[in-house]
């Protein structure tokens, strides 16, 4: 990715629409999106927006490169994890980032874009995206390739986090080696019919393992040691985990409430992507170009991490304040004025 960071121009831009505006338009509309809405807004053209999302080249650096003063660089821990950038409306032949990829939510394939991030949470609980990928068929690459790249590119850029986490989609025997070849211990999900082992037994599928509640170092096929808990969810679901120290007497000391937290942090990243759905607009675009969506996109991470600012430097409780106050005072204008315009009928 280089060192490039986010370009200072020698003289004011005369673009009428710029990357704080835009950024600022996706946080405070909470309904619409297009281009044509943020001009309506701004009282410009239309083709003022699509020019600044056609013009510009953002990468995930210039993203970190924003944050990274925000956060502890070290001891923290990284998340990987995807989302569907829900379009259902949209046709694949004329927009090549859309395609069809696998929605936990609706249990299948659904057509829209595949958004893969790393998420930092460093010792104090400030949480931001570092880094991101946007799926596109043509490089040929998995969505593991994508998450080793990121890894490898975060550590180039400083940051020496000590756990990773993930779900079971990222937990292949080549990523948990790398996790470990990176100095990463790790929590993630593994699949009921991964094969461990207990002491010098012989292999079976993980489901069948007599889990107590606070967990059995096992063998996993193909990799080694790791400690394993067992989670039954409100709806039934049981779900497994694995916990990976890289000192023996660490993962024996390992507890339920050790993989509680583990997993809680994890599912920052969760509530990351359902902030960038309901609070930062990043399904709503109307652009098919590549590089528009790619640049929508960053401005959509970029709006959630100025969030996240503001809620460390206590300006705002949580990241649904503002678009909440915004509302408080349209409705109160709407009702004041219609109120005062009864009151004149009536005089």
């Amino acid at each position: 990715m280089g060192s490039r960071v986010i370009r200072v121009k020698s003289k004011p831009s005369t673009a009428q629409c710029d990357l704080d505006t835009y950024t600022s338009y996706l946080i405070a509309e909470s309904k619409y999106g297009g281009c044509s809405r943020l001009g309506k807004i701004c009282g410009m053209s239309h083709d003022c927006v699509n020019r600044f999302l056609e013009r510009e080249n953002y990468t995930p650096f210039d993203l970190f490169n924003e944050i990274k003063n925000q956060i502890n660089l070290i001891g923290g821990t990284l998340s990987v994890d995807d989302t569907v950038i829900e379009k259902i409306y949209s046709d694949p032949k004329k927009a090549e980032l859309i395609g069809y990829f696998w929605s936990g939510k609706h249990h299948q394939a659904i057509k829209g874009i595949n958004l893969i991030t790393l998420y930092y949470t460093d010792s104090n609980g400030h949480s931001f995206p570092v880094n991101y990928r946007i799926y596109n068929y043509q490089d040929n690459k998995s969505k593991n390739d994508y998450a080793r790249e990121m890894i490898e590119e975060v550590i180039q850029w400083g940051i020496k986090a000590q756990n990773i986490t993930s779900d079971c989609w990222y937990s292949s025997r080549d990523n948990l080696h790398f996790f470990k070849n990176q100095e990463l211990d790790f929590l993630v999900g593994i699949a009921k019919n991964r094969n461990v082992k207990v002491d010098s037994g012989k292999y079976v599928p993980i489901s069948t393992l007599d889990i107590p509640r606070y967990g059995l170092i096992v063998t996993l096929k193909e990799f080694g040691l790791v400690k394993v808990f067992k989670r039954r969810f409100k709806n039934g679901t049981i779900r497994y985990y694995a916990i990976f120290a890289s000192s023996q007497d660490n993962l024996e000391e390992l507890t339920r409430q050790d993989f509680k937290q583990l997993h809680s942090l994890h599912w920052g990243i969760e509530c990351y992507h359902r902030a960038l759905k309901q609070l930062c607009n990043i399904s709503k675009f109307q652009v098919r170009i590549t590089d528009s969506i790619k640049t929508h996109i960053f401005c959509s991470l970029r709006a959630f991490t100025q969030l996240e600012i503001l809620k460390i430097k206590q300006i705002i409780e949580s990241w649904y304040e503002i678009q909440w106050q915004l509302y408080i005072q349209v409705a109160q204008e709407f009702i004041t004025q219609k109120f005062q315009q009864k009151m004149a009928l009536v005089v």
